[in-house]
């Protein structure tokens, strides 16, 4: 690996990190003529690089885009242009690979299969296909030896990640062998194509009845490990502005639906897909907005969709004060850091960017900016943003090509603030409370037995609850459900604490 980036004059990640030099030394004497087109920035090189090194780093030159926070962002932004191109395998073997998967004959499958590819990816490949009920079909099929050689990278990512956290303490913070783990999660949910027909039939079900977003129906009889076929998809590319408009639509009406499209399948069902690069979204003729291609997606927990519209919204509305406070609310800042400085930090980040045109904002970016303070303010990385991240940053190119003079942010604008209403306003605090008393009811027959036991232990045996008492504490908790059940729980927690500390 180190000599195909010493090839391309890419060798600055190990050597600036000053992880394994000798390695880095021997390669630059190894690695032969330079390979491709000679120059170009940083990323640029580095991206060449690994699209040499094959499917694995191309994968990891896509996660490295979302790291602006260890890159830098120049270099993030070069990378983020690394394309998952490969060249396709044989029509041949990928008729032989769907004949074993489902064990009998191609031609029982599809009464028409195109041999020639229409994409080919680093994972797997796809050809259009008819059934022999006459449907027209897109089949997926994996890359022979596939398997084998994201272990064999993976493990390699691994161990220079450990490297990087042995060498270098101070980035553990941004937890590279977690990154890697993500990676690799994602990575095996991709190369079980099962994995993809269920998400493609979950965003399907978020959807069902929204006729401004399309997902393509899938054939479950026709869907393996290996073999994924769902109805076909026909449509413009979403960045093909020319195009769009000659077909009759209006470019920022088409943007307004895909972001809406976004902002649902983020904050509204915190299951969203996260590969919307503009080969993946066809504005259809109809003018709704078709998706495929379900093998990266991200999901977020209720409670991280809310602290993070809550930041959206108050960094539209320029509330640095309310964005830092947010960010201590939710414990991604440590509470011994100063709630003034991080809103000062967050003003200095912000205004260089909302100061310009509106359709010129880009939140991907303020996003990564504030990556890039958490050393300042001890921050951790947040992983599970950072697939966000990457999707927030090619939504947001997308749509520049889309409708130049439009942000798809404010656009959704109005959609975020229902949402805030609704989930953060005084009937939504209501609902939570009452959820999270039902919740302590439901514990807390366990949460008796725990009291009981580690009451005993701390008084060294000198507390003990009647086993009476406990059976009448677990009825009451039982099918009535009723409040006095909390309250003599918490009495009962009160006196033991009291006995510990007087005795």
């Amino acid at each position: 690996m180190a000599r195909i980036l010493a090839r391309h004059d890419a060798l600055f990640p190990l050597e600036e990190l000053d992880i394994a030099p000798g390695v880095a030394a021997l390669a630059r004497m190894l690695a032969g003529p330079p390979k491709g087109t000679p120059g170009g920035r940083k990323g640029q090189r580095l991206a060449r690089a690994l699209n040499e090194a094959g499917p694995s780093f191309i994968k990891l030159g896509q996660a490295l885009a979302t790291r602006s926070d260890l890159l830098g962002e120049e270099l993030a932004a070069d990378l983020s242009d690394l394309q998952d191109r490969l060249p396709p395998f044989p029509a041949s073997e990928a008729r032989a690979i769907i004949e074993r998967e489902f064990g009998e004959p191609l031609e029982n499958l599809y009464s028409r299969f195109d041999d020639t590819p229409v994409a080919a990816a680093s994972i797997a490949q796809v050809h259009f296909a008819v059934t022999p009920e006459g449907k027209e079909v897109a089949v997926k099929i994996l890359r022979p030896g596939i398997e084998e050689a994201f272990k064999r990278d993976l493990d390699l990512m691994r161990w220079v990640a450990g490297l990087l956290e042995t060498t270098r303490p101070e980035l553990r913070r941004l937890k590279p062998l977690q990154c890697v783990d993500t990676l690799a999660e994602t990575v095996e949910l991709e190369m079980d194509l099962r994995f993809e027909a269920a998400a493609a039939a979950e965003i399907g079900d978020n959807f069902e009845g929204d006729d401004d977003f399309r997902v393509p129906e899938v054939d479950w009889g026709r869907t393996g490990r290996r073999v994924l076929t769902t109805a076909r998809l026909s449509g413009i590319p979403l960045d093909e502005h020319d195009a769009i408009i000659a077909a009759g639509h209006d470019p920022e009406e088409v943007l307004e639906k895909a972001s809406n499209a976004t902002f649902k399948q983020v904050f509204r069902d915190g299951f969203f897909h996260a590969d919307v690069h503009p080969g993946n979204l066809f504005v259809m003729a109809d003018g709704a907005i078709g998706a495929v291609d379900f093998g990266i997606m991200g999901r977020l927990e209720l409670k991280t969709r809310r602290w993070l519209g809550e930041i959206l919204l108050a960094f539209l509305t320029r509330d640095y004060r309310r964005a830092a406070e947010v960010h201590f609310e939710a414990g991604l800042v440590p509470p011994d850091r100063s709630v003034d400085a991080f809103a000062q930090a967050c003003r200095s980040i912000a205004e260089p960017i909302l100061d310009k045109p509106q359709n010129e904002i880009s939140i991907a970016r303020l996003l990564g900016q504030l990556f890039q303070i958490t050393e300042t303010f001890q921050m951790e990385t947040q992983p599970q943003l950072l697939l966000l991240q990457k999707t927030m940053l090619v939504a947001e190119g997308t749509g520049r090509k889309l409708a130049p003079d439009a942000n798809m942010w404010f656009l959704a604008r109005p959609m975020i603030e229902d949402w805030m209403r609704e989930n953060l306003g005084p009937e939504a605090r209501i609902r939570d409370t009452v959820s999270s008393i039902a919740e302590a009811v439901d514990r807390l027959p366990r949460m008796l037995d725990d009291i009981e036991e580690s009451a005993a232990m701390l008084s060294g045996g000198r507390l003990r609850l009647h086993p009476e008492t406990v059976d009448a504490l677990k009825r009451e908790s039982g099918p009535n459900r009723g409040l006095s059940a909390v309250w003599l729980a918490v009495a009962v927690l009160v006196v033991a604490l009291a006995v510990v500390k007087f005795t």
